[in-house]
């Protein structure tokens, strides 16, 4: 298998997606805010994912972690990306993940982003890692929404939000593609 390799520098620090999940929960707990219905078998199979990803760990790279679309600046010459707040060392299938999130590509579209990355076929266990990747991120932006709004944040219906990103994640959980992943990964 060709591996490919970072010319960047490691960054300092590392964007550590569980740590982060775990954070919010316990804030949202200490806080005893309202959690959409279901939480908690989501939370569940986030733990199924939690162990496939930790038992295939791969070698970390710079990342940006919040390729969202707001976060490309094109000038019509050059592409920038901007907004590096939540940037770390990770694994890089998760920048996939979240693009294709935030982007809303489907299956097709997530085939052929693995297959401009890679240069050509991309691993079977690489894909599930993003698959995997992109539940973890409705997750951790869902949480992120109802801090939101349990900090009465007046920006936005950050419960509409956090819900939302819920209700993706969740149905992303419940599919046969998050299964398929979570067995190539021997989970």
């Amino acid at each position: 298998m060709r591996q490919l390799h970072t010319h960047a520098a490691p960054f300092a620090n590392e964007y550590r997606v569980f740590d982060m999940i775990d954070e919010y929960k316990a804030l949202l707990l200490s806080k005893s805010a309202p959690m959409p219905d279901g939480f908690d078998a989501v939370q569940a199979d986030a733990e199924i994912g939690r162990a496939a990803l930790l038992a295939n760990p791969v070698p970390v790279a710079p990342c940006h972690c919040d390729p969202l679309c707001e976060n490309f600046l094109d000038t019509g010459e050059t592409m920038y990306l901007i907004d590096y707040e939540y940037a770390g060392n990770n694994d890089p299938m998760w920048d996939l993940g979240d693009f294709s999130v935030e982007a809303g590509f489907g299956p097709e579209h997530d085939a052929l982003l693995l297959e401009a990355y890679f240069e050509g076929p991309h691993p079977a266990a690489d894909a599930a890692r993003m698959v995997i990747h992109k539940a973890n991120c409705d997750l951790v932006w869902s949480l992120w929404g109802i801090i939101q709004h349990v900090n009465e944040n007046p920006v936005d219906d950050f419960w509409a939000y956090g819900v939302g990103r819920f209700e993706r994640c969740k149905e992303l959980m419940e599919s046969d593609q998050f299964e398929q992943a979570i067995a190539v990964l021997g989970g």
